[in-house]
């Protein structure tokens, strides 16, 4: 664990080196894991959803026929430039580049955000800073969705420390509706009391 959250220059060096460096649009894993992130949030539609690290945008593919609206935000402009091309045109989605925690949307609350492979990349620091904007923006029964990767990182936290973190931080005003874990990666979703 380390105290500094990665930066914008370093997803900007990484997406400007690949195309596509987790392979997110073209392996059967991202796929897989896409599809399950889909199929545990299809129970309900989402009026207004915030996708945190939303990269090429395959995931906000997959999120878009589910709600009204989406924000999806990246810290990289290169990463987002690509989201445009995938889902820009898409009914009620708009992208933004942002770098949360420490840049949030100025909107009314969300009855949806999700961190899917996005809070492991932040310091301490920054997961006590989402924590407080997600108690403060997430809407009575709203969901927060989190999907990481439980295998070793060289990022600030591994998932399973992220997640921690921040349930550590709103296990007083949410709930746990699901906690699963597979070969490599844990999901959980939370709901607003």
């Amino acid at each position: 664990m380390t105290g500094a959250s990665l930066t914008a220059q370093y997803f900007d060096d990484i997406f400007g080196s690949d195309d596509d460096p987790w392979n997110l649009a073209s392996s059967e894993y991202e796929a897989a894991k896409f599809a399950h992130t889909h199929d545990v949030l299809a129970d309900r539609r989402y009026a207004r959803a915030l996708e945190i690290g939303c990269a090429h945008g395959v995931l906000t593919g997959h999120l878009a026929p589910m709600c009204e609206s989406l924000l999806a935000v990246d810290i990289s402009t290169k990463a987002l430039a690509k989201a445009r091309e995938r889902v820009g045109d898409r009914p009620g989605v708009s992208l933004a580049q942002m770098a949360f925690p420490h840049e949030t949307p100025e909107t009314e609350d969300f009855d949806l955000v999700v961190l899917s492979e996005v809070a492991y990349y932040w310091g301490l620091v920054d997961l006590d800073r989402a924590s407080e904007w997600l108690r403060d923006h997430v809407s009575p029964g709203g969901r927060i969705i989190l999907v990481h990767y439980t295998g070793e990182t060289d990022y600030p936290q591994s998932g399973d420390e992220a997640v921690e973190a921040l349930w550590s931080e709103l296990a007083a005003d949410f709930d746990v509706e699901l906690a699963e874990r597979r070969d490599t990666y844990r999901l959980d979703l939370w709901k607003r009391r």
